[in-house]
């Protein structure tokens, strides 16, 4: 009887209090009514919402700048966009390490959302400042060299912003939510669903309402308007304040990593253990507030670094270079067998990466007027976002439910399966993108003097929603799969690890690009040309289609033979390979 009411204490204390090593604002254990969960999310989700209203307005029209004002020709302004993009996109391995390591997420956000602030300010004053102006007539045959680096500045600025912003942002986001509390974990697997809803209204209005002002009035006014709305957020973000947990900063979680690589190589020649219960682990009393894993038979080598080698001494003063628990050496497990997946991602990248380069420029030379209005040629990138909202909300509430009755499994599908099935929808998005962009050369062809302005900027609609609706699985799922599957000490890092898949397909995608050149040219003509009518893109669209059908089955193999995260509530619940950490396509 005393124990069963002890029990009871247990749980009505765990109820209020949250212990999962989170803190509040003022560094107590959070209070778990009054912080946290969705009233702490939405003040998060705000600022995100302005950071992506920024970033796609000015992503979206990059390429109609470089060529417009900066006049860029066709490839370099395709090189010049992929590789801001990139490292955009890549800035946040940096961004995710410090937010870890040393800041803490809510001060990484606080002070990189400032030096986006400072891009947006530059960018602003690279257009109306007399000196920084591309010239002071309204058409420029060619800028000033002031203006340009004024203007790559002010970008590369905002990239090193979104380095700090976006791993910090979206990790703080989900540390709201407690993994050991049942109702919270569910809500957490809606939270990045709910994350990108939010995530696509800031791109919808981006490319609808801040390209139509950058079109029709300037590119100056739709500078100011993004530069207001990110510091109005930025001052919602602060008022949260109360609201949200903190997770403190763990020091360098690399070093640990190198300890465990260090450990196991001084003892490779020891033997193996004939029970792994022989390996050194912390007893679960000693970390009543940190998640340890359970041993997996994978990469055994690593294994040796938790021998316990010198029992004489005790264990607690041994050098971690020399001994390390079970659960350090699964988080360096976790790492390397995320490689393989995030290697078998890069191809649906390289198709995410022509959404802002190539097919705007499609959209470009086609028909735009809707009666007396022109559609602003980046608005039609607005499709993707409603293709991706849609397929988040269909996922969210038809999906998961039926799913999750029809495997048991509480996601409804595992990671990997959801990540596959947006890179069919990526496949597909190649194919239609080749057969329409033939159908605009053959209207070129047929009437050179108009062009493609017989054909509707709407035969681009279905290429831009099936991408956005491949969206809604492959990046969702590529969110929460690096989020969940990194060590907890990482998490940052992880949503980092996601971002770098993107950049480094932009990179891939240039580089590509300048092969690609470089081959066909040699063969007579480029896919390549000064502007997109005297371009092949439709060839590139089939190849990069064959190249992503090939990558799918690498994903396949890798994904069948891949191990979940298996976190241990008790050290005895622990199973060698439980079927719930194994992964499968399947």
């Amino acid at each position: 009887m005393m124990e069963q009411n002890k029990g009871n204490i247990v749980r009505d204390d765990e109820e209020k209090w949250v212990y999962d090593s989170s803190v509040d604002h003022k560094g107590r254990v959070p209070l778990r009514a009054s912080t946290g969960v969705w009233k702490a999310s939405l003040f998060i989700i705000a600022i995100e919402f302005s950071e992506r209203l920024s970033y796609f307005g000015i992503a979206t029209s990059l390429i109609l700048y470089l060529t417009m004002v900066i006049h860029q020709d066709l490839k370099t302004a395709a090189r010049s966009a992929n590789y801001w993009a990139g490292v955009t996109t890549l800035m946040p391995l940096f961004g995710g390490f410090v937010a870890d390591a040393y800041l803490g997420r809510f001060y990484t956000v606080l002070v990189s959302s400032v030096v986006y602030l400072l891009g947006l300010l530059l960018l602003t004053m690279s257009w109306f400042v007399p000196s920084l102006k591309a010239c002071d007539a309204e058409v420029c045959d060619k800028p000033r060299k002031i203006h340009e680096v004024a203007f790559f500045l002010a970008i590369y600025l905002i990239s090193i912003g979104t380095g700090g912003h976006k791993p910090a942002l979206e990790s703080f986001g989900a540390d709201q939510f407690d993994d050991d509390h049942s109702e919270e974990r569910k809500k957490k697997m809606s939270f990045f669903n709910w994350w990108n809803s939010g995530l696509c209204c800031g791109l919808l209005l981006g490319v609808t309402v801040v390209v139509y002002v950058q079109d029709n009035v300037n590119w100056g006014v739709a500078d100011i308007i993004l530069t207001i709305v990110m510091a109005w957020s930025l001052l919602i973000f602060i008022i949260g304040r109360p609201y949200y947990r903190y997770r403190m900063p763990s020091g360098s979680p690399l070093t640990p990593m190198l300890q465990v690589f260090v450990a196991a190589i001084s003892k490779r020649k020891l033997p193996y253990p004939s029970n792994p219960a022989e390996l050194y682990e912390v007893p679960k009393s000693q970390k009543a507030h940190e998640r340890l894993l359970c041993h997996t038979k994978k990469l055994k080598f690593l294994d040796r670094a938790a021998i316990v080698e010198d029992k004489e001494n005790s264990i607690d003063k041994q050098s971690p270079w020399k001994l390390a628990t079970v659960t350090k050496v699964e988080e360096m497990k976790l790492i390397l067998n995320m490689i393989p997946i995030w290697l078998a991602t890069l191809p649906f990248g390289i198709c995410v990466a022509q959404t802002s380069t190539f097919f705007i420029k499609q959209g470009v030379t086609m028909n735009r007027n809707i009666g007396d209005f022109q559609l602003p040629p980046a608005s039609i990138y607005s499709l993707a976002a409603i293709g991706m909202i849609i397929s988040v909300i269909i996922y969210e509430k038809v999906l998961v439910p039926a799913l999750r009755k029809a495997t048991g499994n509480e996601r409804g599908i595992k990671i990997l399966q959801r990540i596959g099935i947006g890179m069919i929808f990526s496949i597909t998005t190649m194919i239609v993108a080749a057969l329409v962009e033939r159908k605009r050369l053959a209207a070129v062809k047929k009437d050179p003097v108009n062009g493609s302005l017989s054909l509707s900027v709407f035969w681009l609609a279905p290429q831009f929603i099936i991408i956005g609706a491949g969206d809604g699985f492959s990046l969702v799922g590529l969110q929460e799969y690096f989020y969940d599957q990194v060590p907890d000490s990482m998490r940052s890092l992880g949503i980092a690890f996601y971002l770098s898949v993107i950049g480094a397909a932009n990179f891939l995608s240039s580089l590509l690009i300048t092969l690609i050149d470089h081959i066909t040219e040699k063969g007579g003509k480029s896919w390549f040309g000064k502007d997109l009518n005297s371009s092949r893109v439709d060839n590139f669209y089939w190849l990069l289609a064959i190249i992503t059908m090939a990558n799918l089955c690498f994903f396949v193999f890798v994904a069948k033979r891949y191990s979940y995260k298996n976190v241990s509530i008790a050290v005895a619940n622990c199973k060698e390979d439980d079927d719930d950490a194994a992964g499968s396509m399947a």
